[in-house]
């Protein structure tokens, strides 16, 4: 056990966030592949192999390092698939499908974890604590990601699908903060509230509109799988 974080802790949330990005970023590759670019898929990201799509940073480093330090939030990301968005046989349109593409793959993700509830009573006694965990930490993960990665600034995905959608006068000033686009969630997600603190005012209303969608989402994907109470 380091700093009360237990292998077991370890391994109920490491294997179901891996799962969670890798067909997230998975999924991005492979439908802008069918959509007629080959970008990714050249540099072998139409894979559902995590080490194609783990950023050392974003993924592993960042988010380790607010867990061990206590830190009042989580904030971590992977690689991002590159995509040539002008490859694509109808790049507007085309580039809403390869965004939402990730998103979607999180919603169904979370809804078999959420079906695989109703298994356990067929799973040995010994392992149906770890099993139940790593599926409920499925869940919730690949609810946070949907959510958060549909948050409308680019490069997020979003971000881009509001590029896709709206009038040219509002899509294109949106679209010139993509590269700015990390730098200012962040300090809507962790400085924002800091901020907020010492000044005496909530401005944490990013992180609760995530959580908020997040709490709606997860008591969709429940109701659908048959285990709402």
């Amino acid at each position: 056990m380091l700093s009360g974080i237990s292998l077991y802790s370890v391994s109920v949330w490491v294997i179901p966030i891996l799962i969670a990005i890798t067909f997230h970023e998975a999924a991005h590759a492979y439908v802008a592949r069918a959509l007629g670019d080959d970008t990714a898929s050249q540099l072998g990201r139409v894979s559902l192999n995590p080490f194609k799509h783990i950023d050392p940073f974003g993924t592993v480093l960042l988010p380790g390092l607010l867990v061990l330090t206590q830190a009042p939030f989580v904030f971590g990301y992977a690689k991002p698939v590159p995509v040539n968005f002008m490859a694509l046989r109808n790049p507007r349109a085309d580039m809403a499908w390869v965004a939402i593409a990730g998103p979607a793959i999180n919603v169904a993700l979370g809804l078999l974890a959420a079906l695989s509830f109703h298994a356990l009573d067929f799973v040995p006694d010994d392992s149906r604590r770890w099993i139940f965990d790593t599926l409920r930490n499925a869940l919730v993960i690949n609810a946070v990601l949907a959510v958060f990665n549909m948050f409308p600034l680019p490069p997020l995905d979003g971000g881009r699908i509001a590029v896709a959608v709206l009038p040219d006068f509002l899509a294109r000033p949106l679209a010139r903060l993509e590269p700015y686009g990390m730098l200012i969630l962040i300090g809507l997600i962790i400085v924002a509230p800091i901020l907020g603190q010492q000044l005496g005012a909530n401005l944490n209303f990013v992180s609760e509109a995530i959580n908020t969608g997040t709490g709606y989402l997860i008591r969709a994907i429940l109701l659908l799988s048959g285990n709402a109470s």
